[in-house]
């Protein structure tokens, strides 16, 4: 079922997609896990001021050449905006979730960030929320999981704001653990398991994981045909995520995902994940040409394959409210 649309939710969607309807969105919203690139041997020494002149980096080179940009709270948001690090025109999220998880008796629990709301998303001038969810349709924690996004729906509508889900499958305990071949069997089930569940929730756009494991799977046609039953499962627009693989293989895995019901992309480290790594002067020249070389022959992939999200939701645009008197209905 789709989730209504309202003006707020409909424009908030115009703001993040390009001309053609189609998400082409870069992620800037790391935080832990770019603590570790930027110094692997200790994280935790990486300065603040450290990780958002980096993320300026990143947004001063990629930004122009997205539809809109995924910040976190925490490094980016304030920063990008006081600097007018992204332009005036152009749409940006902003994750609603803390980093990492709570863990119980092996489960995975989300939470908000600290003194982060979806109100607050909204009074900054964002166009969305964000929120990444780790979920696997079998474990405890899965009802308590869809409890909060069925909260975060229900902010989301209060604000009228998009809201984005990003579900992360991972193993519990006694199951085959991630990345073995045991576990990449059950992926593409809990992949489209996970959207058939979350989705009716009232979501506006899915952030999904590729179906397959690259390492596991090879065969195009196996891996077209689960994209197509997560595009059938979703019943909503939704947007690759890169998962930190090498660019080749998210390009290839963007081009079968667009040829199957994806609405574009969502990503960050298959674009830059090699710049943390070197010298500020060859990081900039990194991101000023293989990094935005990238994102651009991604957009070309969407743009060429992808599923606009004005057409799935084509029956909700004809169905909001702007007759006579909207004013007082809104």
């Amino acid at each position: 079922m789709h989730p209504a649309l309202t003006l707020g939710k409909v424009r908030g969607l115009q703001e993040i997609s390009n001309p053609k309807g189609l998400f082409t969105i870069t992620a800037l919203d790391h935080r832990g896990s770019l603590a570790k690139a930027l110094n692997p041997g200790a994280p935790k020494s990486v300065s603040y001021q450290q990780m958002v002149d980096y993320k300026i980096r990143l947004l001063t080179a990629l930004a122009p050449h997205s539809s809109a940009i995924l910040i976190d709270p925490v490094f980016g948001a304030a920063p990008a905006l006081q600097g007018a690090h992204i332009a005036g025109n152009q749409g940006f999220l902003v994750s609603l979730e803390a980093t990492g998880y709570e863990e119980t008796q092996g489960d995975r629990l989300t939470t908000v960030a600290e003194g982060w709301s979806v109100e607050k998303i909204k009074r900054m001038g964002a166009s969305a929320v964000k929120i990444l969810l780790y979920y696997n349709p079998g474990s405890a924690s899965a009802a308590q999981q869809e409890g909060f996004v069925r909260e975060s729906v229900e902010e989301c509508r209060e604000f009228d704001i998009p809201l984005l889900v990003e579900p992360m499958t991972y193993h519990i305990a006694g199951g085959p653990k991630k990345g073995t071949a045991e576990f990449a069997k059950l992926k593409p089930d809990m992949v489209i398991e996970t959207a058939r569940r979350l989705c009716p929730l009232g979501i506006d756009v899915l952030k999904a994981e590729f179906p397959d494991d690259p390492d596991f799977e090879t065969d195009d046609a196996a891996m077209a045909a689960h994209c197509q039953e997560l595009s059938e499962a979703a019943g909503i627009p939704w947007v690759l995520l890169s998962a930190g693989v090498a660019y080749d293989t998210f390009k290839q895995q963007a081009a079968i995902a667009c040829e199957n019901g994806a609405s574009g992309f969502l990503a960050g480290r298959a674009i830059w994940q090699e710049a943390p790594g070197l010298p500020e002067a060859e990081q900039r020249e990194f991101l000023r040409t293989t990094a935005v070389g990238r994102l651009q022959e991604l957009t070309g992939i969407a743009n060429r394959s992808g599923r606009p999200w004005t057409r799935l939701y084509a029956e909700q645009l004809q169905t909001v409210d702007v007759a006579e008197g909207w004013q007082t209905r809104f």
